[in-house]
């Protein structure tokens, strides 16, 4: 049971998340996603919650109020879905530490 939370403000912590998402049950736990380069939270956010009724709840309540500034937009976080790999990074399964792969060197 996870519920996305998006259109955060850059300065919400996991900290401020869970004081406002305990006001509607049990908080198993929250991820704050940052930017691999940056280091800067993303906008965005997902909450763990114990019980359906209670992600219910917190999504109706909290989905379109203002908080820290931000209209907020929550609601059931999607599963992940499979991205392609985009141009210019390593492919899968090319040499590597993993192993596999790899060019012969000399043979005799």
């Amino acid at each position: 049971m996870t519920v996305y939370v998006g259109n955060l403000s850059y300065n919400a912590t996991e900290e401020d998340l869970t004081e406002v998402f305990k006001e509607y049950g049990a908080v198993k736990r929250v991820q704050v996603p940052v930017d691999r380069e940056t280091g800067r939270m993303r906008g965005f956010a997902f909450v763990e919650m114990s019980e359906d009724a209670e992600e219910n709840a917190a999504i109706e309540d909290l989905d379109g109020a203002e908080w820290m500034g931000r209209t907020l937009k929550v609601n059931k976080a999607r599963p992940r879905t499979e991205r392609k790999p985009s141009g210019g990074g390593r492919s899968a399964g090319g040499g590597g530490w993993s192993g596999g792969g790899g060019g012969g060197g000399d043979r005799y």
